[in-house]
């Protein structure tokens, strides 16, 4: 791959994961209030006062962290905003993880694809 189109690649990676994090940043305190639809639909059909006194949800490791959709400990202002950082932040290492792990580099050798040998002998 060229340094050129390297550079192209970092750049728009950059951009991408840059919008998201303003996005998370700046909207997410604009988010509304009101229930979400699993919560709104709990509450139009009257089992939101069933849910269990400790979920299991709340033995997961992220809970100590997280309060609904933000952060603990952390002033109001920010809370929220933070949360949406840091799980844009999550989101995107998991995917780039993931991308490195599935996807092979395009100068394997031997793998076939894009030889001069493919077809050229072929008589």
């Amino acid at each position: 791959m060229s340094s050129t189109k390297t550079k192209k690649n970092i750049a728009f990676w950059l951009t991408g994961l840059g919008s998201a994090l303003l996005i998370a940043a700046v909207v997410s305190p604009f988010a509304s209030s009101n229930p979400d639809g699993l919560d709104r639909v709990s509450e139009d059909h009257g089992f939101d006062t069933k849910a269990q006194a400790d979920p299991p949800s709340h033995k997961l490791p992220f809970y100590s962290v997280f309060d609904e959709y933000a952060l603990r400990g952390v002033p109001s202002a920010v809370a929220t905003p933070l949360a949406g950082v840091i799980g844009t932040l999550v989101v995107f290492g998991l995917a780039w993880g993931t991308g490195k792990l599935l996807v092979r580099p395009s100068g394997v050798e031997g793998s076939g694809l894009g030889s001069e040998s493919d077809g050229a002998d072929r008589g």
